[in-house]
């Protein structure tokens, strides 16, 4: 079975103008996605909108690695845009942009469980800068105690983490839920 998930991720916030919002959609879903998902090492992707705080949409990649960003593939498509992408780029049209690229620190080996699990209907995000001072403790137990405990209530799939290697803050948390209900109970 092909994998669906790998140990890098490129997550897109953006939130842009209301008269824009239906052509972007479209946009996303009828090209951008599909052409993003033809570069090799691009495993899947999903779009989600916030049902608390934001920005408004999240496009999330699983990527095989982070090193996919530097790849020849990637870089082709990125550096040929359609007019269609040159028009609704989200770092040109966005009232709120940010992309980050991350490497996953935790769980520390990527299972075949994960690696075939489709995207989730769900997620939680968290994003936070750790003091170098507590990094390390804060790491451990947020890996060890956080991450697992979480993980047992009802409709959680799982939690992942990762290491920011483009953009800020450092760290990332995902909670992957069945539905959005999950963090409520």
């Amino acid at each position: 079975m092909p994998a669906k998930k790998g140990t890098g991720l490129l997550m897109v916030w953006v939130e842009v103008p209301d008269e824009i919002e239906d052509e972007f959609n479209k946009w996303y879903n009828e090209e951008h996605i599909a052409e993003r998902l033809g570069i090799p090492g691009v495993l899947s992707a999903a779009r989600y909108e916030a049902v608390s705080s934001g920005p408004k949409m999240l496009a999330f990649y699983e990527l095989e690695s982070s090193a996919i960003m530097e790849s020849t593939e990637y870089l082709k498509v990125r550096n040929n845009p359609s007019d269609w992408t040159k028009r609704m780029n989200p770092g040109d049209v966005g009232t709120v942009y940010i992309r980050n690229v991350y490497e996953m620190i935790h769980p520390t080996d990527l299972t075949d469980e994960i690696s075939a699990s489709p995207m989730a209907p769900a997620l939680q995000i968290g994003r936070m800068d750790i003091p170098p001072e507590v990094e390390g403790e804060w790491n451990e137990w947020y890996n060890t105690v956080y991450v697992p405990n979480y993980e047992k209530v009802p409709g959680v799939i799982r939690g992942r983490r990762f290491k920011a290697v483009v953009g800020d803050p450092q760290y990332l948390t995902v909670y992957e839920f069945e539905h959005e209900g999950a963090s409520q109970t």
